[in-house]
């Protein structure tokens, strides 16, 4: 029996999905794209949950979309018109999907981060990579602009750096991802599983009503004015105060000792 293209394992709270298609550097195929939407799907109901990590399996992260399954689908009469929309409107989907989840996503990368692959991580809540891992959206070096992966990467870095790199396709090391705000921390290779499982665990331990409203309301606010995030924000957390579990991490704090939390 075949190995499953996509690997989820439960540790605890902590949810870690593995993309493993090492022979086509995990590239967003069909295939993936349907298993990460119905591993997310899930995992937008499970609310024992708290965290998910996302990484690659064999040498890369992920390498972008099939470029091979993309030329097959052009031998259609449309020319591929109708599948390759499709294609990019469920690959949208996903990487939206990542926002949308109550839990934090974090990417956890190495080898290579390349076209959507580099908007994978984009999408993701946090990214810690290997220091050595090589960013880019180097679709227009075969004649491809990476118009949808332009859309996460233009909101996670400043605009010049991303018109940049779309319109040279050249590629830049984890430390470089650090200074523009694409990931969060570059380590030593032989150190990202444990960063990566580190920062999980602390996420993990945090009151999870709280992170998931918290989750929401950093993303909906940044579609607001700053009046209107104000007012939002205000009110989400007037909702966050009168939960029974801030109470008791309020009282907790200052009685000096630790919260008694529901482990959910």
């Amino acid at each position: 029996m075949a190995e499953d293209i996509l690997i989820r394992e439960d540790m605890g709270a902590i949810t870690r999905l593995t993309l493993n298609a090492p022979g086509s550097l995990n590239a967003l195929s069909d295939a993936m794209l349907a298993r990460l939407s119905e591993e997310f799907g899930k995992l937008m109901l499970d609310a024992g949950q708290r965290v998910v990590i996302l990484r690659g399996n064999g040498k890369a992260f992920c390498a972008g979309h099939d470029l091979k399954e993309m030329m097959q689908k052009r031998q259609a009469e449309d020319g591929g018109a109708a599948s390759l929309a499709n294609l990019f409107t469920r690959c949208s989907e996903v990487m939206q999907t990542i926002r949308r989840l109550p839990q934090p996503v974090i990417a956890q990368v190495h080898g290579i981060a390349t076209a959507a692959g580099c908007q994978l991580v984009a999408s993701c809540d946090l990214a810690v990579a290997a220091d050595d891992t090589r960013f880019g959206v180097n679709g227009v070096n075969i004649g491809l602009f990476c118009s949808t992966p332009m859309v996460a990467l233009s909101r996670n870095i400043p605009r010049k750096q991303a018109f940049e790199m779309l319109t040279t396709g050249r590629f830049f090391y984890a430390t470089r991802a650090v200074e523009l705000g694409l990931i969060n921390k570059a380590v030593a290779a032989e150190a990202l599983e444990a960063e990566t499982l580190d920062l999980a665990e602390t996420i993990a331990g945090k009151l999870g009503s709280a992170v998931r409203v918290g989750k929401r309301a950093f993303y909906d606010q940044m579609q607001m004015t700053q009046d209107q995030a104000y007012h939002y924000t205000g009110a989400v957390m007037v909702e966050n105060m009168l939960e029974d579990d801030t109470a008791e991490g309020i009282t907790a704090f200052i009685e000096k000792r630790p919260p008694n939390w529901p482990q959910d």
